[in-house]
């Protein structure tokens, strides 16, 4: 396959042009699979796990270059989803265009969420249920029970009604 001259590609701070000479720069350090189906590994410098490349002075995610030299622009707004699960694959074919919600919705959990995930009873053995759970929109508060929720309320409520009646 013979490579464009070039190629405009966007970053969440503007478009970047890869040139040719930029371009084969990009596939030297892809270690690529026999097939399509395989992850093209990027084996060059990485940022949290993620390939990244300069380019026109620019430190860009290799992924996304990657995508627009295969697939097109990347809408506006939308983040790259690695289907494969892999941050270094830079293969096109394992990526697609998601929300920013949609990423962190499909992102496997690590962890100590992982850990707290797997909890089928709180720890004073309450069966941690759909309708014994309260899911709280505050991720440093995730998910507690509900019976024990209720309970500590009450308890404070008692200890505050005490305080006043003094």
């Amino acid at each position: 396959m013979s490579l464009p001259d070039v190629v405009t590609a966007s970053r969440k701070t503007g478009p970047v042009t890869i040139s040719l000479g930029a371009q084969r720069r990009f596939w030297l350090k892809v270690a690529t699979a026999d097939n399509v189906e395989g992850c093209w590994l990027w084996t060059a410098a990485t940022v949290r796990g993620y390939g990244v490349i300069n380019i026109g002075g620019k430190v860009t995610y290799a992924h996304r270059v990657a995508y627009e030299l295969w697939r097109g622009p990347i809408p506006d707004g939308l983040d790259i989803d690695h289907l494969c699960r892999t941050p270094r694959c830079v293969n096109a074919w394992h990526m697609e265009p998601v929300t920013r919600a949609e990423n962190r919705r499909r992102a496997p959990i690590s962890g100590q969420a992982k850990v707290h995930a797997a909890k089928t009873h709180c720890i004073n053995g309450h069966a941690l249920t759909p309708d014994n759970l309260i899911r709280f929109t505050n991720p440093k508060f995730g998910r507690q029970c509900r019976r024990c929720h209720r309970e500590r309320s009450r308890a404070s409520e008692a200890r505050r009604r005490e305080v006043v009646s003094r």
